[in-house]
This record gives structure tokens, C-alpha cells and sequence, in this order.
């Protein structure tokens, strides 16, 4: 039976990291075939290394990742769009105790306003969960690191 030359990379704990194979730096990545037979630990310079071993790309994992930061973009613009939002209303509140002062000039000032700004306030920022929320229930796929899970070896190395 011949051995394939598909490799997924796997992490294990700091306490369980072992040489590299090549260079013999602590490392706590390893290289495991399919049907986990065989396995190597190899430090990340050498994964990153495109003489030692050549990432196979996942064209969904990479349209799940662009998915993703696509939508980190749009909680971003939400959350801006929130906060420029409330310092046009704060000003504005700020305008209208100045008019209402200018206005009263020594009179008692209004009771209950506090309220219902309270009120617009919390429905602004049930808004914006309700936006983000929206955004992040779209899709659940998480891609969480940066480097390629299944790698090929060059032909030197794998024969």
C-alpha cells in the first residue's frame, strides 16, 4: 500500500511539543496522514517554506474566510454608524440646554425629559444588536487560523 502524499497539520499542547524532525527546534505542530499511520513534527518555518511543502488550499474554506471578514467589515460600519449616531444626538441635546437656559433664565427646568431620552437611547442600541446579530446569524462557519490545514510534500522530502 502506498503512502499518500496529503498531510493535515495538527497542534498539540506546549507541555507535549517535541523536536522538529528537520532542525530539532521545540515544536507543537505535526504533520499526520489521513488515516493517522504516520506523522512528523515540523516547526512552522518549515510549513512555510515552499520547498519543504506546499499548502493544498480549500477554495470553501477560503470563501468562508473572505465570508467572514466581509462580515466583520459590516459589524464595523454598524458599530461607527451607532456611535456617530449618539454624538449627533448628545449634541443636540447639549443644544436644547442651552436654548432651554437661555429661555428659563432662572426659572425651574423641565421635568421628565430624562426619560425619554433614556428610552430613544435604549432602542438605538437594541437597533444595532438587532443589525449585528442579523449580520453574524447569516453564516456560522469560523475560520480560526491564518496558516492551511492540509499540506502536500515536494517529491525530495515525501519519497
Amino acid at each position: 500500500m502506498a503512502l499518500v502524499n496529503v498531510w493535515h497539520l495538527r497542534r498539540v499542547a506546549e507541555a507535549s511539543s517535541k523536536p522538529c524532525d528537520i532542525c530539532y527546534k521545540p515544536t507543537s505542530s505535526v504533520l499526520i496522514t489521513p488515516d493517522n499511520k504516520d506523522y512528523f513534527y515540523v516547526c512552522p518555518g518549515h510549513l512555510k517554506d515552499r520547498g519543504f511543502a506546499s499548502p493544498i488550499i480549500d477554495e470553501a474554506e477560503a470563501a468562508a474566510k473572505k465570508k467572514k471578514d466581509e462580515m466583520d467589515r459590516e459589524i464595523e460600519l454598524i458599530k461607527k454608524e451607532y456611535e456617530e449616531k449618539m454624538k449627533k444626538k448628545k449634541e443636540k441635546e447639549k443644544e436644547k440646554e442651552k436654548e432651554k437656559k437661555s429661555k428659563d433664565d432662572g426659572e425651574e427646568g423641565k421635568k421628565g425629559t430624562d426619560t425619554n431620552n433614556d428610552v430613544d437611547d435604549e432602542k438605538a442600541a437594541k437597533e444595532k444588536d438587532a443589525k449585528i446579530k442579523a449580520i453574524t446569524s447569516k453564516d456560522t462557519a469560523i475560520v480560526n487560523d491564518d496558516m492551511p490545514r492540509i499540506y502536500a510534500l515536494q517529491k525530495y522530502y515525501y519519497s
